[in-house]
C-alpha cells in the first residue's frame, strides 16, 4: 500500500503568536490551544497543519536547533477570493506586527501575489487570480 500525504508540520517559537497568525488567515485552531506544545488543524480535504513547539521537538530530538543563514525552506500559500482580498489581508497582517515580505503586486503568472512572514520566519504566500484581460 503507498504511503499518503497526510500532515504538514510548523515548529514555533511561540505557539499563541503563530496560532494568532494563523487565525487571521482564516485557519481553525481549537480554543484553549495557545497553552499547548502541539495543535494540529484539519484543512479542507482531510490533510492537516500541525503546530509543535520547540520544547516538544527537542523532547524527542534533544539536538535539534532552529534552522540558521536565512529565511527557512518552507512556505505556505493561501488562496483568497479576489486580488481586493489579498491586499486587504496583507494590510490586515502588517497591521498586526507581522512582518511584510514582498508586497501585493501582479504577478506574470496572472495571479496578484504578496508574501508576508510568519512569527518563525516561514513565508506565507497570499494569491487570487488577476482578471481576464479583454482584447480592445
Amino acid at each position: 500500500m503507498p504511503s499518503t500525504f497526510n500532515l504538514i508540520g510548523l515548529i514555533v517559537a511561540d505557539m499563541a503568536r503563530s496560532l494568532a497568525f494563523y487565525r487571521l488567515l482564516g485557519l481553525d485552531p481549537p480554543a484553549g490551544a495557545e497553552a499547548e506544545p502541539h495543535v494540529e488543524v484539519t484543512l479542507p480535504g482531510g490533510l492537516r497543519l500541525a503546530f509543535d513547539t520547540e520544547e516538544t521537538i527537542r523532547s524527542f530530538d534533544p539536538d535539534w536547533a532552529p534552522a540558521t543563514g536565512g529565511a527557512g525552506r518552507v512556505s505556505l500559500a493561501f488562496a483568497c477570493d479576489s486580488p481586493t482580498e489579498v491586499d486587504a489581508l496583507h494590510a490586515e497582517l502588517l497591521a498586526a506586527g507581522h512582518t511584510g515580505h514582498l508586497p501585493p503586486w501582479d504577478a506574470f503568472w496572472g495571479q496578484r501575489y504578496a508574501t508576508v512572514l510568519d512569527p518563525d520566519g516561514n513565508h506565507v504566500d497570499l494569491f487570487a487570480p488577476l482578471p481576464a484581460v479583454q482584447a480592445p
